[in-house]
């Protein structure tokens, strides 16, 4: 549940931030402006509509921040904050995105036997196998080819 009179205090926190008075904030979001009057005196909540509206408008606006008053207003200061926090990353060394990734848990099978695991039954002239691709859960895989390179 929304605090009327704390949104109240935040909703005149964006109107001095960017210098507008409620009536050119109530045009800019495409309200009536007794509706902000409204609000703003505390008669009428906000509606999720009007709430909406202030976050399209607005980008710099958190809609956590706007509705409970937890977060940052404006959003891009924060982001600013971020980034330098942020530590250096070297990007000089292109980072390679096909290698498989060895878990210490997962068995390695070498390449030169592979071709005692197929069953000995199975008539290698027909539909032979080129290869068998294993995907993980953590994102990774790894690809065995009856090819060795």
């Amino acid at each position: 549940m929304v605090n009327t009179d704390d949104f109240i205090k935040r909703l005149e926190i964006i109107l001095e931030y960017y210098s507008l008075n409620a009536s050119s904030f109530a045009d800019k979001i495409g309200v009536q402006r007794s509706s902000m009057s409204h609000l703003l005196s505390g008669r009428n909540k906000p509606s999720l509509d009007f709430i909406l509206k202030i976050i399209d408008f607005f980008p710099d606006v958190d809609l956590y921040w706007i509705l409970n008053g937890k977060g940052t207003f404006p959003k891009t200061v924060a982001i600013e904050n971020l980034s330098n926090d942020i530590t250096d990353i070297d990007t000089s060394t292109p980072i390679d995105l096909f290698t498989p990734i060895l878990d210490s848990h997962e068995p390695i099978v070498d390449q030169s036997k592979f071709k005692q695991m197929i069953r000995p039954d199975v008539n290698e002239n027909k539909d032979e196998i080129d290869k068998i691709v294993f995907f993980y859960k953590n994102g990774t895989f790894k690809i065995y080819s009856s090819h060795l390179s």
